[in-house]
């Protein structure tokens, strides 16, 4: 069965691997997505404006675990793909238990301290008053599982490592229809708040790795694997972090960003608690409209790996450039709908809510980029999968540092909150053509290689 997916992903003809590891991929993100929206509309309907904000400004802070998911998962994921093209068994069986290490001790880490410094934490990211009381409850609920979070997603990028997206998505397919269904029970019939809408998740979660763990445990990994090991091996466990690192970095990134954003808000709003439940409605419709990016770049990573490790390297390039057209044309028509209907779309999140003409504006804005996204993802999976990470990283770190910290410190002091929409659209511009060049760039190396390769 390996051998025979890893033949699947090196000769059958790209848009066939394409779309039988993206649909699935898309299928499972589209439903991850849509809980995270169902969570923001669930408390946007059942509770109030407060505890919409107190969510928003929690979120970047729970992401955190996801970010550390993302240091093990794709990691581990890279390397077994490069591992599976190379046909390297004994780098494969240290994979599962350098990972599984790296969950432990990375997830406790975290989740320890944050739990007693959950209202500072808050704090800095703008909190006040009720919104921080409900962000602290939020966040601390999530942290009680902050293991299991860390553990389920880093597995399930491992099992998208392999190129078994289906598995994959249909792990994660039973912990998200678990919590689309207990959130608005344990929000407005258990009447346990914002804390149930975490704890909710926290449950779908125990689900999901439950599945996970069943998987590995009946031997259906096409790798050798002990799912519930832990052992260090010094050059896996170094490779795993390098190559997890553009992952993680991001997700670092992502919270210094939401710091700013939200402290801008808060800092040139007359009602910040008005702008901040506003930014999280806008937010979370962006990322529902980008989860089929994200499938397309599970997808991505296995094809991209495997391709390079067996050294096919020009059907790994061209495998970046179909899922750039392809994502394209996935996100473009809903592109099309948010700018002529926006209201109709955020009155799902906010029924009650006035819009005002700034409003509109501000939520076209905030939605420019989407259609050239699919060129910044894929380069973010497709650079690790080639072991280039550090151009990933330099970027995840420039966009914030670089760009976004300083943009966000001086345009809204002059142009308020017009400043905030307008610095990150102008930031993601700098950034889709720094990456693409960062890719080309690559690009060009591996041809250079491989042509040197073929001389000798």
């Amino acid at each position: 069965m390996a051998a025979q997916q890893r033949q699947f992903l090196l000769t059958d003809p790209l848009p066939k691997v394409m779309w039988s590891l993206a649909l699935p991929a898309i299928a499972a993100m589209l439903l991850y997505g849509l809980n995270a929206f169902m969570d923001t509309v669930f408390v946007g309907q059942l509770m109030n404006e407060a505890a919409l904000a107190g969510i928003a400004i929690a979120y970047p802070l729970v992401g955190l675990t996801m970010g550390l998911a993302n240091l093990s998962g794709t990691g581990a994921a890279n390397l077994l793909s490069i591992a599976i093209g190379e046909e390297d068994l004994d780098t494969q069986a240290k994979i599962l238990p350098n990972a599984n290490l790296i969950v432990l001790l990375t997830s406790l880490a975290f989740a320890i301290p944050s739990y007693f410094l959950a209202p500072q934490m808050v704090g800095m990211m703008g909190g006040e008053g009720e919104v921080l009381d409900y962000g602290v409850t939020y966040f601390r609920a999530t942290l009680w599982a902050a293991p299991l979070w860390t553990y389920g997603l880093s597995l399930n990028f491992i099992i998208r490592g392999e190129g078994r997206m289906r598995v994959a998505a249909r792990m994660m397919a039973y912990g998200l229809g678990l919590n689309l269904v207990l959130t608005p029970v344990f929000i407005k019939y258990l009447g346990m708040g914002l804390a149930g809408a975490a704890w909710a998740s926290n449950l779908g979660m125990l689900l999901y790795c439950v599945a996970e763990v069943r998987y590995f445990r009946r031997g259906k990994a096409s790798f050798v694997s002990d799912v519930t090991s832990l052992a260090f091996d010094s050059g896996v466990f170094k490779r795993i972090l390098q190559l997890g690192f553009p992952g993680f970095i991001i997700g670092m990134m992502g919270l210094i960003q939401a710091i700013v954003v939200f402290n801008a808000i808060v800092g040139v709003s007359p009602d910040g608690q008005r702008d901040l439940a506003f930014f999280a409605a806008a937010n979370r419709i962006m990322l529902l409209l980008m989860t089929p990016l994200f499938g397309l770049m599970r997808a991505l990573q296995p094809i991209a790996g495997v391709n390079y490790g067996a050294g096919r390297i020009e059907r790994t390039q061209a495998s970046y450039w179909l899922f750039v057209r392809t994502g394209f044309l996935l996100v473009f028509p809903f592109w099309i709908f948010m700018n002529v209907f926006p209201e109709l779309s955020l009155r799902l999140v906010l029924p009650d809510f006035t819009f005002t003409d700034q409003d509109i504006l501000y939520f076209r804005l905030y939605m420019f980029i989407l259609p050239i996204l699919p060129l910044v993802f894929n380069a973010l999976t497709w650079l690790p999968a080639v072991d280039r990470p550090k151009y990933a990283s330099y970027v995840g770190v420039a966009r914030q540092l670089v760009f976004f910290v300083p943009v966000m410190l001086i345009l809204p002091r002059y142009f308020g909150l017009s400043g905030i929409y307008y610095g990150a659209t102008g930031i993601d511009i700098v950034i889709t053509v720094w990456l693409v060049l960062l890719v080309r760039r690559a690009m060009r190396s591996q041809e250079t290689g491989s042509q040197e390769s073929a001389s000798q």
